[in-house]
């Protein structure tokens, strides 16, 4: 596998990115890059990710926070109003199914879900719950909340989740992810990881 440190074409990057965003129908809700960048700016201190840790940094106090999530959007903001009364930082741990990009399987599990009325899923399913719902998440909290996941090819997950108004994204592209799968290598899963 042949390694390049080159910066993709505008050309070539939009072409990925729609090919990203065709592969679940939520893409079509964040077609608009700047709409996802335009809403993070709106984000007030105290529920960016970042200048969270920044003050506690200063201040040097250890902050806390657990792994959570649950399939239901409902049941997920009650959750993390739950744990923001004790917590400083909140979660939002992806679902294996979204992990491994089977959107199919995480939308009849939220389905399931909806039937049982308690989630059967291991995590919450952003990709399939999309930005609108997701904004919900965050509109509905009072602390920051990151994006926990071992997905290999997290493009979609980012996408959605970063223009839903996730401050923090844990895990990098290839020091966080690739451990979490056999099948992909990474030529195949980063091509086109590169931003423009």
């Amino acid at each position: 596998m042949e390694i390049k440190d080159k910066k993709l074409s505008d050309q070539e990057f939009d072409s990925i990115r729609g090919e990203v965003l065709a592969t679940w129908p939520t893409g079509k809700d964040v077609a608009r890059l700047e709409d996802g960048i335009e809403y993070q700016k709106t984000m007030p201190p105290r529920k960016r990710f970042a200048a969270v840790l920044l003050k506690a940094d200063k201040a040097k106090k250890v902050l806390l926070q657990p792994r959570a999530g649950v399939a239901l959007v409902d049941e997920h903001i009650k959750l993390l109003r739950f744990l923001e009364a004790d917590c400083d930082l909140l979660p939002t741990t992806i679902d294996a199914y979204t992990r491994q990009n089977r959107y199919k399987e995480a939308e009849k599990g939220i389905e399931k879900s909806l039937e049982a009325g308690h989630s059967l899923l291991n995590g919450f399913p952003a990709v399939n719950h999309g930005v609108a719902k997701c904004r919900r998440v965050i509109e509905q909290t009072k602390r920051p909340v990151e994006v926990r996941h071992g997905t290999p090819d997290a493009r979609l997950l980012a996408e959605i989740s970063l223009a839903a108004g996730f401050t923090s994204y844990e895990g990098g592209g290839i020091s966080y992810n690739i451990p979490y799968t056999k099948k992909n290598s990474p030529g195949k899963v980063h091509k086109g990881l590169a931003i423009r």
